[in-house]
């Protein structure tokens, strides 16, 4: 995964909380990023319809959906976010050896499914979620309920047969 998910949200929770359209430079400001690279992540939540832009003096991108019923999600979703990937597999498919040519399809299943488990935990969580973590006794939270969610999570987990 790289850093755009991350920069996805962070625009995303101050163009709420600001509740106007923001320059990609003031983003770029808050995020400690620089704007091409703002430009770039918002280009696909643009796409997605949970942004739009506007040229001119007060122009800028402004969130154009309800932060309450924007999951993390379908943040994720529209900037094609893979939060488990490796690029390089071991093992060769041609060999004879069954650990050697078959690694990598175990090791991809296994990718696949730890993507499917973080793209539905991120469906439960919205971008007034995470704003409101923000703002609720210095972005403290009740972690009790985060480890009930994680604890639930992990049951439902140990049920996959991954080989």
């Amino acid at each position: 995964m790289d850093s755009s998910f991350n920069l996805a949200v962070h625009a995303l929770i101050c163009l709420s909380h600001s509740g106007r359209s923001l320059s990609s430079e003031a983003l770029a400001e808050n995020i400690c990023t620089n704007p091409t690279r703002v430009r770039r992540v918002l280009a696909g939540l643009k796409k997605a319809g949970m942004v739009e832009t506007r040229e001119g003096l007060d122009g800028g991108y402004r969130l154009c959906t309800d932060p309450a019923a924007l999951s993390l999600r379908q943040v994720a979703e529209a900037i094609n976010t893979r939060f488990v990937d490796c690029a390089w597999h071991s093992g060769d498919i041609d060999r004879d050896c069954s650990i050697c040519s078959g690694m990598a399809g175990v090791m991809d299943a296994l990718y696949r499914s730890m993507n499917e488990e973080c793209t539905a935990y991120l469906s439960h969580i919205t971008i007034t979620d995470i704003e409101t973590q923000l703002f609720t006794q210095k972005g403290v939270l009740q972690m009790d309920e985060a480890a009930t969610v994680c604890r639930d999570r992990q049951d439902s987990v140990s049920s996959y047969n991954l080989i």
